[in-house]
């Protein structure tokens, strides 16, 4: 079967109906110390937004499902992270499945392989919980992408690891019914992203696209977090801001990109990218308040 790869339209005006029919729907990532500044969700999240929970290594798994537990119970679907690297063996990985179905109602996940050099034990790669089988029966899983590559899947460079392991992953989906969704480490411009869904269309990789933009934060930190977390050539978008002092204490809002993306995705359905992931960098509530704003439904603070 012919493969045909994504093709860039011409470029176009971004609308503003487009960036916000873009952001509804919008999914944000918390920690149980960040979830734990938040009295109310149901005051600052639209109904049904998607709420992931990370578990960065050495996070207890108690927090993580009391954290799980309460956003549920305010209504919200949770989606916890599963990090192979610093889960030490299948029994854990069993423990945590189950208690996150049984006692916090839950059944999706995201899937990845985690950002810590050494592997607790058994597990380094995402696949390879896919695998267990624990996650038959699970309604929707996510996997991680990386527009802008990754070096602890592809050492060398480049990206082949990366996609051949989406499409062990997509067939893994398709095999059982499971919805499926790339959910990506933050960008900070468009350029790279439009570049990355075409060759995941070279790759034959179908999955819908869930975009990570970084929620508005002050530039140092975002420089922080994007070193740390191996963001490429989009950081040069921040590195430009940085030579303007009057810019370093204005917090970074991505609009400028969510706009670009919009307006691919207006001009060509195709464009794979069809929700976006908020990492709330600046806080929680900065980012549904400028999720809202753009939106069209005002402060999310006063709309409570």
């Amino acid at each position: 079967m012919a493969l045909f790869p994504f093709r860039r339209p011409a470029p176009v005006q971004p609308a503003p109906a487009d960036a916000a029919r873009l952001l509804d729907g919008f999914s944000i990532e918390v920690m149980p110390r960040t979830a734990e500044k938040v009295e109310s969700f149901r005051a600052i999240l639209p109904a049904g937004t998607r709420v992931y929970l990370a578990h960065i290594d050495g996070t207890p798994f108690e927090a993580m499902l009391a954290t799980a537990r309460r956003i549920a119970a305010e209504g919200f679907p949770v989606m916890p992270h599963f990090p192979a690297r610093i889960i030490p063996d299948r029994a854990t990985l069993a423990d945590w499945v189950a208690r996150y179905r049984d006692e916090a109602g839950i059944g999706e996940a995201l899937v990845l392989g985690g950002g810590v050099a050494r592997p607790a034990g058994e597990f380094h790669e995402a696949m390879q919980l896919l695998e267990t089988g624990l996650f038959d029966g699970f309604a929707r899983i996510h996997v991680a992408g990386h527009p802008e590559g990754n070096r602890d899947i592809d050492p060398e460079g480049g990206e082949a690891q990366a996609m051949a392991a989406l499409g062990r992953k997509q067939d893994w989906a398709r095999a059982r019914g499971v919805e499926m969704a790339i959910v990506t480490q933050f960008v900070f411009e468009a350029e790279p992203v439009f570049d990355w869904a075409g060759r995941l269309a070279a790759a034959g990789i179908a999955l819908p696209v869930h975009i990570g933009v970084a929620g508005p934060a002050k530039l140092q930190t975002l420089i922080k977090y994007a070193v740390a977390c191996g963001v490429g050539p989009s950081l040069r978008v921040l590195q430009r801001r940085a030579r303007d002092v009057t810019k370093l204490v204005v917090p970074f809002e991505p609009t400028e990109l969510v706009e670009a993306l919009a307006a691919r995705k207006a001009a060509d359905p195709a464009f794979p990218v069809e929700r976006v992931h908020l990492f709330p960098l600046g806080g929680i509530l900065p980012a549904a308040d400028w999720a809202a704003a753009l939106c069209g439904r005002g402060s999310a603070a006063r709309t409570a």
